[in-house]
């Protein structure tokens, strides 16, 4: 009997793709095939080295998986013409110590919050000025919204600032270039989507009017980078128009058949390994697999997904601010690996 997927189950489906771990069901691809795909994923050495020399300043480790694992997935805009390396989608997965539960977490990119000094420990850090936006990071850590992380330090410096702001340890992370989702929108011959009005948003390039439309990988990728200009002009907007495409690309895929067909599965792992850069502990096939097997195995329900609940910034338009109280709930379901409190 088929089973109907919910729409969370579809976006997880998509953090599986993004991940490059749906090899798992292709058994049969041949041995030059899987070496290809392997040889395109990047090992992400500086900033496991950058992890490693500050561990007196990350929260504890958990021993032997009884915390669960927490991989923080980052999907970047360099290359998108944007002239930055921003960290435009963040989320904290978690798979429960038991395997029965499995969470996505959305870590929006405006909320404010202090932003550690980032690169190597060296000599008399700490004691120079900050530098402007833009100029790179500063030697003091200093409060901006959560985006600028990556663009001032990369994955390394993302993923302490999640971990000073939670307190959740991060054990894995996995980073995906947007170059790579408009190579899959292209993969699978386009995704359709319906405008129920026209939108035109120039700070990326996007600009629809109303009706039925086949996007290719370009102007897929406008679509889902559009903000200021669509909807309340909100990052949580954006969000949710983020996920609600996965799900019909999901659709897409699944419609053509591709998941079953080495021919067309092909192209679109290429597209995905060729965007992704692993730390050491998930730059494998074999290990991506293995995540990709225990995300499988949730039993139905045991799946969800939550955006950190925010509030609008008392001093900065435009810009947000963790509302402590819940936030600090969801934190600290995460920390006791217990399942994640119910939405108010």
């Amino acid at each position: 009997m088929a089973v109907q997927m919910t729409r969370g189950q579809k976006v997880l489906w998509w953090v599986l793709l993004a991940l490059g771990i749906l090899l798992a069901i292709v058994a049969g691809t041949a041995l030059w095939a899987y070496r290809s795909l392997e040889g395109n994923i990047r090992t992400d050495h500086a900033a496991a080295r950058e992890l490693r020399e500050r561990e007196a300043q990350r929260p504890r480790a958990g021993g032997g998986g009884k915390d669960g694992r927490n991989v923080l997935v980052i999907g970047h805009d360099a290359g998108s013409g944007t002239g930055n390396a921003r960290s435009d989608t963040v989320l904290l997965l978690h798979v429960s110590a038991d395997g029965r539960r499995a969470e996505a977490v959305h870590v929006p990119r405006d909320i404010v919050v202090d932003i550690p000094a980032c690169g190597p420990e060296k000599e008399g850090e700490g004691q120079g000025e900050g530098q402007g936006e833009g100029e790179g990071q500063p030697e003091e850590g200093r409060r901006a919204q959560f985006n600028w992380a990556f663009q001032w330090g990369g994955a390394a410096c993302t993923v302490r600032t999640f971990e000073a702001l939670s307190g959740v340890r991060v054990d894995h992370h996995l980073v995906l270039g947007f170059e790579g989702f408009a190579e899959v929108v292209d993969a699978v011959g386009g995704v359709e989507v319906e405008l129920d009005r026209a939108e035109h948003d120039p700070n990326v390039g996007h600009s629809l009017p109303a009706g039925r439309h086949l996007l290719d990988g370009e102007e897929a990728l406008a679509y889902v980078r559009a903000r200021v200009h669509v909807g309340d002009g909100s990052d949580l907007n954006r969000l949710s128009r983020q996920q609600e495409f996965l799900a019909l690309l999901y659709d897409r895929i699944t419609e053509r058949g591709t998941v079953t067909n080495p021919a067309r599965l092909y192209p679109v792992l290429r597209a995905v390994t060729s965007a992704l850069t692993a730390d050491p502990g998930l730059d494998s096939l074999d290990e991506l697999r293995g995540l990709a097997e225990d995300l499988r195995a949730v039993p139905e329900g045991g799946l969800s997904f939550r955006t950190l609940p925010t509030l609008p910034h008392p001093t900065e338009p435009d810009r947000l601010t963790l509302d402590a109280a819940a936030a600090g709930r969801v934190f600290a379901a995460l920390i006791a690996d217990r399942p994640l409190p119910r939405e108010p």
